[in-house]
């Protein structure tokens, strides 16, 4: 196996990979040196191969899609570092955005440009990130774990993946998750969780959203933490509390902007485990994990301190 591996998702962005491959792959050669090239084929393929890469000797794997594909490759170096028992990580962790939603790219400064993008992997040095590990109950009502490196949620925010996902993303991220945010707002009720932050005694709030944020930005550019540094070894929560549509309704005009704080229903705390349960057990409240929806609460988000070696030539924030 090549040093340098390219996992690739050619759906992404409405299947812009897939139609222009031929272009780009020269381009990306040019710009990456000695590259093997994997190829997706379907959900949970970017944890596999990333894990296989690993594996092989791979001294730095680059995922290349959206925030989903970025997000799936993470997890499969987290869990491959896991299985290693070390301390540190054993290679490296790039990515090349091809995005609908585009958050990650935009918490990092990434050139929206895949050449320009290439080229910053190329000449960078690998910095430490953060990352999260949450274990949750699956969709088939069994536990699972995974992990994240940006924003994973619980309430509105799940069932606006749900929407987003089932739909067409023509429109690009902010509008196609501005569309599925209304939507979900006239159908989405409020929950009573019971929440507890590290060593602190745990508490009961009815939320709209609660984000346990690693980065700032999640659902195609809303700045949910503005505070949020991904090497600063703490998670950002963010809450929402028991808003009412017209006050959700306002709360859209403000969150873009990381102004959601000005808003009295709305707590910004640090944390570094979190845990979130349904106070009724019966309520199926669905998670967000960097833009997927993998299950639902009883969720326990630990950070997983400096986990990733990242390649990029900016400041992480």
């Amino acid at each position: 196996m090549a040093k340098r591996v390219l996992i690739v998702n050619p759906n992404a962005r409405g299947g812009f990979a897939k139609n222009k491959w031929p272009v780009l792959e020269p381009v990306l050669r040019d710009a990456l040196g000695s590259i093997e090239v994997m190829f997706t084929k379907q959900s949970g393929d970017g944890t596999r191969l990333a894990e296989e890469a690993v594996a092989s000797g791979a001294e730095s794997v680059i995922a290349m899609g959206g925030d989903g594909t970025a997000s799936e490759v993470a997890a499969g170096l987290l869990a491959a570092f896991l299985k290693q028992a070390r301390s540190e990580p054993t290679c490296s962790f790039g990515y090349l955005p091809c995005a609908t939603g585009g958050d990650f790219r935009r918490i990092l400064g990434t050139p929206t440009d895949l050449r320009e993008a290439a080229e910053a992997i190329a000449r960078a040095k690998p910095r430490p990130i953060d990352a999260g590990q949450i274990d949750f109950i699956g969709h088939d009502g069994q536990p699972r774990r995974s992990f994240f490196i940006n924003v994973a949620s619980c309430g509105i925010s799940g069932l606006v993946d749900h929407f987003v996902n089932e739909g067409s993303k023509a429109l690009g991220g902010t509008a196609t998750f501005f569309l599925a945010s209304l939507r979900a707002t006239f159908q989405y009720k409020n929950v009573l969780v019971r929440v507890k932050l590290d060593d602190e005694p745990s508490y009961e709030q009815r939320i709209y959203t609660l984000a346990v944020a690693n980065g700032g930005y999640f659902g195609g550019g809303m700045n949910i933490a503005p505070d949020a540094k991904l090497d600063d070894g703490w998670f950002d929560v963010t809450t929402l509390g028991d808003l009412s549509v017209l006050e959700a309704l306002k709360l859209s005009g403000l969150i873009y902007k990381g102004q959601q704080g000005r808003m009295s229903k709305v707590s910004m705390k640090k944390a570094r485990r979190i845990v979130v349960e349904p106070v009724d057990s019966e309520q199926k409240v669905l998670l967000d994990t960097d833009g997927e929806t993998p299950g639902r609460l009883p969720a326990t988000f630990t950070l997983l301190p400096a986990a990733l070696s990242f390649l990029s030539d900016k400041t992480a924030r």
